[in-house]
Parts: structure tokens; C-alpha cells; sequence
């Protein structure tokens, strides 16, 4: 598109981008938002930004119940924050109980849509209420204490997406109880990793999951994490004193005596009535593990007040939820944005959260619209990824279907690409339904910049301004502001409640991680921009963490993965451009003397790292090279691999490269 100024008066706002659309919020939609302009907005984001604690009290008191008030609204000392210090609250009572004796009691909390077993059939349906809700957690919270979990004892959750995922996390928080919930996906390696580190007490599984029509055999991946071992012979899961499974499948699975025991038969031992623990504000709630740029996954955690705090508002403001919406959310509980916006972030605010657990295109790619159809939808939170893969199978598919309940959309995961923020504004939307372009972190606990619907002119491509509280800037190597419309890092300058406490176990790395690259402030690891309006465009990571369909995949872990298998000598792992993931995986492998380096050992090394990791980490593209590009201290030049993995002529500074025969060669087989 060639450059143009683009001005709405009626916004205030005047751009001169690349990109030169901007779509003023719908009348209709802004008079009935909760915040109706920009001046409202910003008289609002002053008051966070200049008085935080003035600021987050009040919301505190008005947005949760609490049972024992604060003495300190924010105690800092860079990098360790504590918010509500003194206050005492529950996660669960504030998602469940407090909307008992009100009209919400009776009103679908949860709406779940199972994959159909096969094309031509219907899936599962449930819907509990806020009370069915309510009864079953605390019933499951007193089978996890019949089990010997007690406050602070840590638990996994590795289940497929059914409710029974949400009411074990409410059940977790409702007894105090640490929940880290991993992917499905993930392998029993990943699983053992994380049990491990976090040394948890129980793992919560099924017999199995569905996914496209098949068996995923979650509690077999779980027997064999509990059996691996590490270099030096010692049990990695040895910490599990119990094993509880949820009949899903109907599949055969082995159960150990003493250590294994059936959801549906614990549930017979126990009675309905759990009174929630008082937590303290700075309680740890869950550990999410996440990828770094080093081989280890990172333990993320995230505590009671300030996260609860801020995913409620989060979903209030950036979703304007309503009593009659059906909000549908499409991520996995076993991701962040499964946990503050399917679980946490609506139930807070008594909406009806849809749960569906299939793939987009199983049985047909019209999948998702049969749901929104079905369910009349009206608010539907989806990533990038999946809006490009829509695009490719066609528009066929979504006007087959009814998508007139919907009013609102939002993306997530990944910074949007403009094209598919106009397909999915005029052939989902119907160009009636404003975008929330959200951005936000495993480790922010909350969305940070974002449109508020009915407020904000939006941008194809851009996140827009940032939430209460936030403040956000782009600095360049040495930590200084630049210009306007100049690449830099993203950093964000103040605490904010939903923020991330620590990594889990490793103080040290959570320094180095988040904090050491500018003195006092959050260090995203994402590049960005700000345009001459102060809207943020956020372009993706800048260190060794690539995300790929909305995953992030640590390119040290896949690094690892690759070595561990006996023909391995050497790998480099790089992301390049693609037009429906985002990114793609492609390894450079030097395999050892003996080996062939053939196609059937290209597929064999895609399946170790899918079994060692999880498929989502599966490479696209494994590159054979008899040697990697390094430098002359033998750091391989991953920005040189980068280049040819993106089919580009290697142009970068090569100064350094030890031997410079090793590009020529890999570039002619890329030839």
C-alpha cells in the first residue's frame, strides 16, 4: 500500500503510516461502551499512570471481595513487586461464590462443545450454571484435600479442554493449592520437566483427549513421565504421591494401586460444601511454564489480588462484557490466555465462557462458525494463526453460517498482520464489529495495550494505546527512547498488579531475564514502534523465543531436542516468515561420522522432537550442512541462517565468520 494520511476528525487523530487505514469505533457500539470516548480514556490512564495506588484502590474495592483489607496498595523494589499488601481474598470465591443469591447463579458459566467423534456427528454438549459451577468445585476441592493436597502444595494439571480443566484450577485456588496446568500437546518428557521443577505433589490427567478424530493418550504420556529419569538415575517425577484421572475416552489405560485413582469414583467419598481459603493478596495462584532463550523452560508465577485484579478489568474494559454475551475465547486452558481468558478473566465478571474442545477444521474447516452460529456467539478472542489459516481455506466456509450475533472481535498471541485483520474485519465481522488487537505476555498476567472498543480508532495491525496502569516505551541498545516511527525494544516502565512475581525456584535468572537490560524496567523481549499518534506496533520477539501458531518455542529447547538423538552432532534452530504460523521452525543439523544424512532421518529427527518436546515444536524444514556458520570464538551466526532459511541473499556483516566457505555451500543447496 503506498504511504497516505489518513484523518478522523472526529478521533483526533491524524496518521501518516505505511498502513493508512483507521476505523473509528461504530456509533452504535460507542454509546453503549462502559468507556465512551478517548478523552474519558485518557483522563482515566493519567490518573493510573500519575496516581497508581490512588488509582488501583479504588478498582481494587470496586472490582473484587475481599476479606481482609489491604494495609499497602503497592510495595516496590525493583524487580520485586507486592500489591494488596495485607489483603486477603479468594480466586475461587471471587469467580464463583460472590454470584451466588444473584440472577448470575442461574446463568450458564460455562458452555462446552466437544469434538465431534467423527464427520457427520455432533459433538458433546454441556452448559453448567454458576451454581452446577460452584457445586462441583468444591466438591473436586474436597477430593483433592481427601488426596492430601493442602495450601502451597503444587499440582499438575494435564488435561484435554473440558470443564473439568476449569473446575480443577477453580478447586486448586478455592483450597490454596499452586496449579500449573501444561499443554496437551506436550510430551511426557515436558510433563516430567515441569513436575520436576515445581516438585508437585499430584498430577490431575485423563484417560485421554480427542483431537481431529483421534485418541490422545494423556494418561499413558503421564506413566511415562512418571518412570523417566535423569543423567544421573534419578527419578525426575518422583515428588507425585497421587495420579487422579478423568474417564474422557473410555480408553483402557493401567492404573497403579495406591497411586492412581478415577475422578468420577473420588467423587462418591466427598460431600458439595468447600468454604474457600482466605489467600493472602501475594498467594501464589499458578506457575505456567514458558519457553526462554535457554534450554530450560521458565516456571512464570503469578499470584492472588493483582492478577485477579487485573484480568477482571481486563475482560470488562477490552471486551465491554455484558450480562446476555456469550464470550468464546478459542485458546487452551494449558496457555496463559486459557487461564486469564477462559477461566479467571470472565467468570470474575459472571459472563458465559465457551469452551470447545476440537481443532478449527475437524471435521470440516467450517468449524468454528457451525459453533458461532450454533451458540450465537457475540465476542470471539482468536489468534493470528488460525485468522490466516481461515483465509486459506477459503471465505466459503464462514458464509455458509450465521455470524450475525457477533459484535465484537479480538486477536492474540502474535502481532496481526493488516490483511488479516481486514479479512477477519469484513468477512467474520461484516464490518460492523470493532477489533481489540490485544497485546500481552505469559508473564503480564493481563492484556497491556489494547483498543477498548466503542473508544479507541483502530489501525490494522497495531495494538493501539496501552491499559490503565501501563506504561510502555521503545528504547534502542541503551535503553534511551527513539524517535517516533523507529524500530526499538519494548519495555514497560512502572509495575502493574497482574504482573509476574518471579520464575518459580530460580530468582537469579528472573534478574537477568526481565530486569537487567534497562535498570528498573520490565524488559518484553518484543521489537516495536510508535507512530506519530502514540499507537503501538509491536513486530515480534527479538531474542531466541519464536512463536509459531501462537506458541512460543524456545529455539534452545528444539536445539536440544535435535542433539539428544544419537546421529545429532550439531544444530541450529532459526524462524522464518509464514504466511499462516507466523513463524516456521527450520533446523540446520550436522549429523555425526557414519550417518547418512537422508530423508527418512529428516522425518525420524521431526518425530524425536515432537516426542521429546511436542508436536507444536515439530521443525518445518531440517537443512542437512556439513558445517554451521561461526564465528572465530565458535558462536554459530544464527543471524546469517536466518537470512538463508528466508531464502535471502546473506547481506549481514560476515566479518566475524570463521570459515566463509560454509555459507557458500549452504546457500547453493538452498539453490
Amino acid at each position: 500500500m503506498k504511504k497516505k494520511t489518513t484523518s478522523s476528525s472526529k478521533s483526533g487523530i491524524t496518521s501518516v503510516l505505511q498502513e493508512g487505514r483507521v476505523f473509528s469505533p461504530p456509533e452504535s457500539f460507542a454509546k453503549e461502551a462502559r468507556i465512551k470516548s478517548l478523552s474519558k480514556y485518557r483522563k482515566l490512564y493519567r490518573e493510573s499512570i500519575n496516581e497508581p495506588e490512588r488509582f488501583w484502590d479504588r478498582e481494587a474495592r470496586e472490582e473484587l471481595v475481599w476479606f481482609k483489607e489491604w494495609r499497602k496498595v503497592l510495595q516496590w523494589k525493583a524487580p520485586y513487586a507486592k500489591w494488596f499488601v495485607g489483603g486477603q481474598l479468594n480466586v475461587s470465591y471471587n469467580c464463583l461464590d460472590r454470584h451466588l443469591g444473584t440472577p448470575t447463579a442461574n446463568k450458564a458459566a460455562i458452555i462446552w462443545e466437544g469434538e465431534p467423534a467423527e464427520p457427520g456427528k455432533p459433538g458433546e454438549e454441556r452448559t453448567l450454571t454458576y451454581h452446577q459451577l460452584h457445586r462441583q468445585v468444591c466438591q473436586f476441592a474436597n477430593v483433592l484435600k481427601r488426596n492430601g493436597v493442602s495450601k502451597g502444595d503444587r499440582v499438575i494439571i494435564y488435561l484435554p479442554m473440558v470443564p473439568e480443566a476449569a473446575i480443577a484450577m477453580l478447586a486448586c485456588a478455592r483450597i490454596g493449592a499452586i496449579h500449573s496446568v501444561v499443554f496437551g500437546g506436550f510430551s511426557a518428557q515436558s510433563v516430567a520437566e515441569r513436575i520436576h521443577d515445581c516438585q508437585a505433589k499430584m498430577v490431575i490427567t485423563a484417560d485421554g483427549g480427542f483431537r481431529r478424530g483421534e485418541v490422545v493418550a494423556l494418561k499413558e504420556k503421564v506413566d511415562e513421565a512418571l518412570e523417566l529419569e535423569d543423567t544421573n538415575g534419578t527419578t525426575l517425577a518422583g515428588s507425585v504421591e497421587k495420579v487422579i484421572v478423568l474417564q474422557r475416552t473410555a480408553s483402557d489405560v493401567e492404573m497403579q494401586s495406591g497411586r492412581d485413582v478415577w475422578w468420577h469414583e473420588e467423587l462418591r467419598q466427598v460431600d458439595t460444601s468447600c468454604p474457600a481459603e482466605k489467600m493472602d493478596s501475594e498467594a501464589p495462584l499458578y506457575i505456567l511454564y514458558t519457553s526462554g532463550s535457554t534450554g530450560k523452560p521458565k516456571g512464570i508465577l503469578h499470584t492472588t489480588g493483582g492478577y485477579l485484579l487485573g484480568v477482571k478489568m481486563t475482560t470488562k474494559y477490552v471486551f465491554d462484557i455484558r450480562d446476555d454475551d456469550v464470550y468464546w475465547c478459542t485458546a487452551d486452558v494449558g496457555w496463559v490466555t486459557g487461564h486469564s481468558y477462559v477461566v479467571y478473566g470472565p467468570l470474575a465478571n459472571g459472563a458465559t465462557t465457551l469452551m470447545y474442545e476440537g481443532a478449527p477444521n475437524f471435521p470440516e474447516p467450517d468449524r468454528f462458525w457451525q459453533i458461532v452460529d450454533k451458540y450465537s456467539v457475540t465476542i470471539m478472542y482468536t489468534a493470528p494463526t488460525a485468522i490466516r489459516a481461515f483465509m486459506k481455506w477459503g471465505d466459503q466456509w464462514p458464509k455458509r453460517h450465521d455470524l450475525s450475533s457477533l459484535r465484537l472481535l479480538g486477536t492474540v498471541g502474535e502481532p496481526i498482520n493488516p490483511e488479516a485483520w481486514m479479512w477477519y474485519y469484513e468477512v467474520i465481522g461484516g464490518k460492523r464489529c470493532p477489533i481489540v488487537d490485544t497485546w500481552w505476555q505469559t508473564e503480564t498476567g493481563a492484556i497491556m495495550i489494547s483498543p477498548l472498543p466503542g473508544t479507541t480508532p483502530t489501525k490494522p495491525g497495531s495494538a493501539t494505546l496501552p491499559f490503565f496502569g501501563v506504561v510502555p516505551e521503545v528504547v534502542d541498545e541503551d535503553g534511551k527512547p527513539v524517535p517516533k516511527n523507529t524500530g526499538g525494544k519494548l519495555i514497560i516502565k512502572q509495575p502493574w498488579p497482574s504482573m509476574l512475581r518471579g520464575i518459580w525456584g530460580d530468582p537469579e535468572r528472573y534478574k537477568q531475564t526481565y530486569w537487567s537490560e534497562v535498570k528498573g524496567c520490565y524488559f518484553t523481549g518484543d521489537g516495536c514502534r510508535q507512530d506519530e499518534d502514540g499507537y503501538f506496533w509491536v513486530v515480534g520477539r527479538i531474542d531466541d523465543v519464536l512463536n509459531v501458531s501462537g506458541h512460543r518455542i524456545g529455539t534452545a529447547e528444539v536445539e536440544s531436542a535435535l542433539v539428544s538423538h544419537s546421529k545429532v552432532a550439531e544444530a541450529a534452530v532459526v524462524g522464518r516468515p509464514d504466511e499462516v504460523k507466523g513463524q516456521a521452525l527450520v533446523a540446520f543439523v550436522t549429523v555425526k561420522g557414519g550417518a547418512d544424512p537422508t530423508p527418512k532421518l529428516r522425518e525420524e529427527l521431526r518425530s524425536h522432537v515432537a516426542k521429546e518436546i511436542g508436536p507444536m515444536a515439530k521443525p518445518d524444514d531440517i537443512r542437512f550442512a556439513e558445517a554451521l556458520p561461526k564465528t572465530r570464538s565458535g558462536k554459530i551466526m544464527r543471524r546469517l541462517l536466518k537470512e538463508i532459511a528466508s531464502g535471502e541473499e546473506v547481506k549481514g556483516d560476515t566479518t566475524t565468520l570463521e570459515d566463509f566457505t560454509v555459507i557458500a555451500k549452504l546457500q547453493g543447496e538452498e539453490d
